[in-house]
């Protein structure tokens, strides 16, 4: 086994999912009357938290009880529409294959709820099989940009994080990966390049990637 990991964000990582919780995002806040414009979506869906996409278009503080709820409907409406369309990203997994004939260790670290992450195991079977962490929301106290649940995954995968790589598409799923003391690599379903903090590198899908791209990274 080698002394790497790498650990994948989910959402617009590991399947382009924006899209679709766009979508949901729009039909679940049309039922409360909220309308949201598209930069509005960009600033504040993307790569955040439930409680603070919540919060900020609700325009109060959304917690307990009414929190889970809330995120429930939305959430299971997000699942409804993408679980027949859910596909990984162009060339993920040949990478995947690549990195773990390699003796690479892999993981899953996103900020959705765990049932989203259940859904994605279910219509991606390989990952299931060759995670070895997979770490939701429910797995950390405080989510990105916050590192917790980077550093939660290097721990399960008994990596030191500055041998780790983060793949990420959101500015505060950047910021964690850096925080974290990772290489990240920014993944462009959701942001242009300019629109991510400094990454090590930026990739628009795995096509042409490899173990070696990784162990240049780290080199």
């Amino acid at each position: 086994m080698t002394d790497i990991a790498v650990i994948f964000d989910m959402d617009g990582v590991i399947a382009d999912t924006n899209p679709t919780h766009n979508i949901a995002w729009r039909k679940f806040l049309d039922q409360y009357a909220i309308v949201p414009t598209e930069e509005e979506l960009q600033n504040h869906m993307y790569g955040k938290h439930n409680s603070y996409i919540l919060s900020y278009f609700f325009k109060k503080n959304v917690e307990g009880a009414e929190l889970t709820q809330l995120q429930f409907e939305k959430e299971a409406l997000f699942r409804e529409l993408y679980a027949s369309i859910a596909e990984p990203i162009s060339g993920l997994l040949p990478f995947l294959k690549d990195l773990k004939q390699n003796n690479v260790k892999t993981g899953i670290a996103t900020s959705a709820p765990f049932e989203n992450l259940d859904m994605m195991v279910e219509r991606i079977p390989l990952l299931g099989q060759i995670m070895e962490s997979m770490l939701s929301e429910r797995d950390v106290t405080q989510h990105k940009p916050n590192p917790e649940v980077y550093l939660k995954s290097a721990e399960r995968l008994g990596i030191s994080p500055d041998r780790c790589v983060v793949f990420e598409d959101s500015v505060s799923g950047v910021k964690a990966g850096l925080a974290a003391g990772m290489k990240v690599v920014g993944v462009t379903t959701s942001h242009s390049p300019n629109e991510l903090p400094p990454c090590s590198a930026y990739i628009a899908n795995y096509d042409s990637l490899n173990f070696d791209f990784v162990k240049q990274l780290l080199s």
